[in-house]
């Protein structure tokens, strides 16, 4: 991988600006307007695997992308969403999913570089790129009374650091490195249907008859998408 040193620096800066800026949106900002804007994620990985990768929009895909983000807005409770004026959390929101659709780009680009090279340099550039925000977040929040991280939270953060987080970033590394930048986006969607299904089993939320659709909506794009048999193989030559 040494040849490739600047694709590993611009995954660094590229995939640990996706992880930071969606974090940080998330505690910044409203969660329905960040997950909302967010998954526009879908189009930025079709469009940049078009144009940098030169991948086919087939109509399969095509409608896939748009079921899935019609059912990403039904979820998130539709024009309801944008009641409220942009702010740097929706911002931090917009750049995160396009860093991500980046990053599959990348990933895509860059065979010859072994997952787990690319997946400590993501972390490396989380932290690199955290940092500054952190300092910012801390300062802003002292005047509310933030309380002190304990030991305890401490250890629950690096049990899902190196546990959760870490599982998950290697396995999607090993997964957009091997498929269609355009499919990986609009596969990751689904992410929105678990996210509705574990607060509803875990966390005793209710589902609305509008997230019920709009899920349902979603799993019909990632399935229209997985089941797509003129995708590119896990083989397949680059353009």
């Amino acid at each position: 991988w040494r040849r490739s040193l600047a694709m590993l620096v611009l995954l660094a800066l590229v995939g640990g600006w996706g992880n930071t800026a969606y974090v940080t949106a998330l505690v910044q900002g409203e969660v329905v307007r960040v997950m909302l804007l967010f998954y526009l994620l879908p189009a930025w990985s079709v469009l940049g695997g078009r144009v940098f990768l030169g991948e086919r929009i087939s109509l399969r895909r095509g409608s896939a992308v748009a079921l899935a983000m019609a059912g990403a807005f039904l979820v998130v409770g539709g024009f309801a969403a944008f009641d409220a004026p942009l702010s740097l959390a929706d911002v931090m929101a917009v750049t995160a999913g396009l860093a991500f659709a980046g990053n599959n780009i990348i990933a895509r680009q860059s065979q010859e570089i072994p997952t787990a090279s690319k997946t400590v340099v993501v972390f490396l550039g989380s932290t690199l790129l955290a940092m500054p925000l952190a300092l910012w977040v801390s300062g802003s929040d002292a005047a509310a009374g933030l309380v002190d991280v304990t030991p305890e939270v401490l250890g629950w953060l690096a049990a899902y650091s190196v546990g959760w987080l870490a599982l998950v970033t290697a396995t999607w590394q090993w997964s957009v490195s091997r498929m269609e930048a355009g499919r990986a986006g609009v596969l990751s969607i689904s992410e929105l249907v678990v996210a509705l299904l574990v607060a509803t089993l875990v966390g005793g939320e209710s589902m609305t008859l509008l997230e019920c659709v709009g899920a349902m909506v979603i799993a019909l794009a990632a399935i229209l998408e997985a089941t797509d048999s003129g995708a590119a193989s896990p083989q397949a030559t680059l353009p």
